[in-house]
């Protein structure tokens, strides 16, 4: 699918996730017609507003072949919206992905891999992205060192890309949008 550059325009209700008990972000989800004009259903991140407030973020797919965008609550103050409202949103995605934040079990393994750490300079901000959310997405301390010794693994071995991994969400239920909360 090519991506034709240019705004995409929505208005989504905020939601309140139903779990973690007593979350105090918001999250909307992109209606389908405008998440069909982003250039892919998985990760995309996005410069543009919501309520006129400024925003850059990435954007995760619902699992459903869409996306959601949590909310921080510096950016729903920033907005001054709150959950239950319904927000205009304006957004393009970003001309380059920005580097992602590396967790730092992950930094010091690849400190103390030297050919590993060769193969992660050279891949591209999206696949570091992908590892990442590969090796966190374990929902057990045990499951996250298990990836991240099987990552360092792959990495030593010139393997560029995490393996079998669902950018879309749609086979991978580690990538979905939250339940959200009962108004």
């Amino acid at each position: 699918m090519g991506w034709a550059s240019g705004m995409v325009s929505f208005r989504a209700r905020l939601l309140r996730p139903a779990a973690p008990d007593g979350a105090t972000w918001c999250f909307l989800l992109v209606p389908a017609a405008a998440s069909a004009k982003l250039p892919a259903r998985g990760m995309v991140t996005v410069d543009g507003t919501l309520a006129g407030t400024p925003l850059q973020a990435t954007l995760l797919p619902d699992g459903q072949g869409s996306h959601w965008l949590k909310v921080e609550d510096a950016l729903a103050q920033d907005a001054e919206v709150a959950a239950g409202q319904t927000v205009a949103v304006a957004m393009t995605p970003v001309a380059e992905e920005p580097e992602p934040i590396v967790p730092s079990d992950l930094r010091e393994a690849l400190e103390d891999n030297v050919v590993a750490r060769a193969t992660w300079d050279d891949i591209t901000a999206v696949s570091r992205r992908d590892w990442i959310f590969w090796i966190t997405s374990g929902k057990r301390a045990e499951t996250r060192a298990k990836r991240l010794g099987v990552a360092m693994d792959k990495l030593a071995k010139g393997n560029r890309r995490a393996c079998c991994f669902d950018r879309s969400g749609m086979y991978d239920k580690s990538q979905h949008a939250p339940k959200a909360a009962l108004d």
